[in-house]
């Protein structure tokens, strides 16, 4: 008996003559997220890792199932496809399964890949059920089992009890490269989590004013970019200098137009950062109707400042289903930490909610737009944040 990890991926298996490509890329995913010299391999529409006997990593399953492209992973034992060796494999794994926790029922769900096999799927089912009944004294429960004994027969057995779920989509790197508006809340995190599970390099940037926003607001940042990391790999966070961005709006900016101004600045901001890095589009958590800033009109002026398409994965999401997803991939308790939002500390008490472009750009000829932005970026940080639980911060000069 070998110990296993195998993978499934959905979408992966729709590709044409890509479809080396994407298990490529997933199969360079799965190795880095390992942290460790794995073997890893495509197999029979499946990726097999191999484990080595007596493996004291009982984290990896996990990191495994969060790689974007997978949609489930299973600790499995690899046994010759036969049935006395497939009993075997069933029995030791289900005892070591209640040894961990109780049961009182199972089910088999076999699956013969391999039609040279000589015993159906239904035949493995019962010979083995039974087998199993007989040793443990459980309930056979087909609707809602304690536990399921899955077998797929390839080239050889592979026999499981636990399956991860997977978020699935698409490897991280098969989309290009995308730079995320990154604030402190609930919204723009789940937007560059839904751009990386298409596939998308994410390049993270934050806009921070200090000493109008406190340190806090920056840690809380790189506390949401550890939790997308172990989704979407390595990230690269740009910290944007945006204090005297913010000044100058201030004082030459007419009230209910400043925060689309301020808005429109942060799109420049990504568009330079996003032509140094490679990328080819924004990404950001806007979404229609929910705040004034996210009216069309207002969406329309903001998105004018800039050369690149603006992707907006949330922009029919309501409010409850973007925190949804936010508690699902583990950004909402991290979101809802007390900060304070760059742009929101300027928002009057009536903001415009339909502001032209033309008037937008009117408001911003009161500004030395190019000496901010180029001041902005100048003195702002880049961060690399490593696809590890506890990331570690290592700053690295802008350039």
């Amino acid at each position: 008996m070998e110990p296993f990890l195998l993978v499934r991926y959905g979408e992966i298996a729709l590709k044409g003559r890509n479809r080396p490509f994407f298990l490529e890329t997933l199969a360079r995913n799965l190795a880095a997220a390992a942290g460790r010299p794995v073997e890893i391999r495509p197999h029979f529409g499946r990726i097999l890792v191999r484990l080595d006997a007596g493996s004291d990593d009982p984290d990896l399953p996990g990191r495994l199932a969060r790689t974007f492209g997978v949609t489930s992973v299973s600790p499995a034992l690899g046994v010759p496809a036969d049935l006395p060796a497939i009993t075997a494999a069933a029995e030791a794994l289900l005892g070591e399964t209640l040894a961990r926790r109780p049961a009182a029922s199972f089910r088999m769900d076999a699956r013969r890949a391999e039609k040279r096999f000589p015993f159906s799927s239904a035949e493995v089912n019962t010979t083995v059920g039974r087998h199993l009944q007989e040793r443990f004294g459980l309930r056979v429960d087909l609707e809602r089992p304690d536990v399921t004994v899955a077998v797929e027969i390839r080239d050889r057995a592979y026999v499981s009890t636990e399956t991860l779920p997977g978020p699935g989509g698409l490897p991280v790197g098969t989309g290009g490269r995308a730079v995320a508006l990154l604030s402190g809340g609930i919204d723009s995190p789940v937007a560059a989590w839904m751009a990386a599970r298409r596939g998308l390099v994410v390049i993270p940037v934050h806009f921070y004013a200090f000493p109008f926003v406190s340190e806090r607001s920056k840690v809380k940042v790189f506390d949401l970019c550890r939790i997308l990391a172990r989704y979407a790999g390595p990230l690269r966070l740009w910290i944007v200098h945006f204090t005297e961005i913010q000044r100058a709006v201030q004082a030459d900016v007419i009230a209910d137009l400043r925060v689309t101004v301020l808005r429109r600045l942060m799109m420049r901001l990504a568009d330079r950062i996003a032509l140094r890095e490679g990328a080819l589009a924004l990404v950001t958590g806007e979404s229609a109707g929910q705040v004034a800033s996210q009216t069309l009109a207002s969406i329309a002026a903001i998105e004018a400042a800039t050369r690149l398409p603006v992707l907006r994965p949330l922009i029919g999401m309501d409010k409850t289903e973007i925190s949804a997803r936010a508690r699902a991939i583990g950004t909402y308790e991290t979101s809802i930490l007390p900060y304070e939002d760059c742009c929101a500390l300027f928002v009057p008490r009536h903001p415009r909610t339909h502001p032209e472009v033309a008037e937008t750009e009117a408001a911003e000829r009161a500004l030395h737009v190019e000496d901010l932005i180029s001041d902005a970026l100048a003195r702002s940080e880049l961060r690399e944040i490593a696809a590890r639980e506890a990331a570690e911060l290592l700053p690295a000069p802008v350039g």
